[in-house]
């Protein structure tokens, strides 16, 4: 495992430790993204320059998308749930109908078809395809996603007791192969998936991290985190950031990148030398698409998710892509756009990081032309509206869905 630091002066480690742990809050997402920001700002990053007088451009095409989508401007959260809806059919709603009536039973389902789904749910690619059975539809990207994970986990892929498939435990979890993921998501030469060892490795790994976290998940279930939750509120309230730091405990052994500090795994952090503290700049974006979608099943239980606009934008393709194609950003050398990229490269730290930072202003600046507050129109509204679609409209119309930049995916950042 890579540490960030060799420290053995017990002050140092300790000093360590409360780095690790601060960069797994949203604060410090906002916080060491606004660095480069303002790097951007004085134009010293070495892959992009910042057209901020641009933004209001964006804006205008976030609003086009809200007003086709959503005239009414009544909103949803941006959640893994939209995407269970297919011509009009919800199929999570079809889920929840197959569960017991108990509420905590519900919510314990909802979690783990949600925690699974979104793991599973990194860059398809353009080739691949998911075969509807009940209607004879072909999906594709996070659609088709979506379903092939819905079937998976209704099937009973993720339970290792066939009397109970709707149910992800430690013990399925950490048996399962890139040979039943590939079954399951229908994966084939002619139909290929990005991806695909990653996601089950992923998928693996949080067996194990359940197993290592046993407190966080009662009954060895994935399901049992939403009663962890649950215990944390106070008369029935629960902020967001709870959701996501909760989260960050649990799931931090489960992410492919080595890097840690103290010890502790740090996820989807990444170096660029302009970051200050131990050059480290966090996103944590699984985690908080993850945080964004518990929020529904957590509510349906009975609790209040409170003060949701702590969590930050997520630093993904198609939000990054927006601000690509508006102009609001753009690459010092077009050229590496179609060399594929790591994910930890400083170039896609770079455009994370101001896709982060962007995602905030971009939000103020649709409430403003749509008259709403920010209470009334949440970021996670903005994202739904929203930017990730505009993001993806405009990927359709430009390169046939592609993202701007060119990315290796191992199917667990993008």
């Amino acid at each position: 495992m890579t540490e960030t630091s060799n420290n053995c002066d017990p002050e140092d480690l300790a000093e360590d430790l409360a780095a690790a742990r601060a960069l797994l809050t949203p604060e410090a997402i906002r916080t060491h993204c606004g660095e480069l920001y303002a790097s951007a700002e004085r134009n010293e990053l070495a892959h992009f320059t910042l057209h901020p007088e641009r933004l209001g451009h964006a804006a205008e095409a976030v609003c086009e998308t809200i007003a086709a989508a959503y005239p009414s401007l009544d909103i949803p959260p941006h959640a893994r749930w939209r995407h269970f809806v297919f011509a009009g059919e919800d199929r999570g709603a079809a889920l929840r109908a197959l569960a017991p009536t108990d509420k905590a039973e519900r919510a314990r389902i909802e979690f783990e078809l949600a925690i699974t789904s979104v793991l599973l749910d990194a860059g398809a690619g353009p080739d691949w395809r998911y075969h509807d059975t009940q209607t004879g539809v072909f999906y594709s990207r996070s659609e088709g996603l979506a379903l092939a994970s819905l079937d998976l986990y209704q099937a009973g892929g993720f339970s290792s007791d066939p009397s109970a498939p709707l149910r992800a435990d430690a013990a399925a979890l950490s048996g399962f192969s890139a040979e039943a993921l590939t079954a399951a998501f229908q994966v084939s030469p002619e139909n290929p998936l990005e991806g695909a060892e990653g996601r089950a490795a992923l998928i693996q790994r949080l067996g194990a991290a359940m197993a290592a976290h046993s407190a966080l998940f009662p009954g060895a279930r994935l399901g049992g985190l939403a009663d962890t939750l649950a215990a944390m509120a106070d008369t029935g309230a629960l902020p967001a950031r709870t959701i996501l730091t909760t989260l960050l405990e649990a799931l931090g052994p489960i992410w492919p990148n080595p890097r840690r500090l103290a010890g502790l795994p740090l996820g989807d952090v990444w170096p660029h030398p302009l970051a200050s503290g131990a050059g480290l700049v966090p996103f944590h974006k699984l985690s908080q698409w993850l945080s964004y979608s518990l929020i529904e099943p957590l509510e349906r239980r009975g609790l209040r998710i409170v003060d949701l606009d702590a969590l930050t934008g997520l630093a993904e393709y198609r939000n990054g892509g927006l601000f690509l194609d508006t102009g609001v950003i753009a690459l010092r050398n077009p050229g590496e756009a179609d060399t594929p990229q790591n994910p930890g490269g400083e170039l896609i730290v770079e455009w994370r990081a101001l896709t982060v930072r962007l995602l905030d202003q971009v939000a103020e600046a649709v409430r403003a032309k749509l008259g709403k507050s920010a209470e009334q129109m949440p970021l996670a509204s903005v994202l739904e509206g929203g930017t990730w679609a505009t993001g993806r409209r405009l990927a359709a119309e430009r390169r046939q869905g592609r993202p701007p930049i060119a990315i290796k995916s191992d199917g667990s950042v993008f």
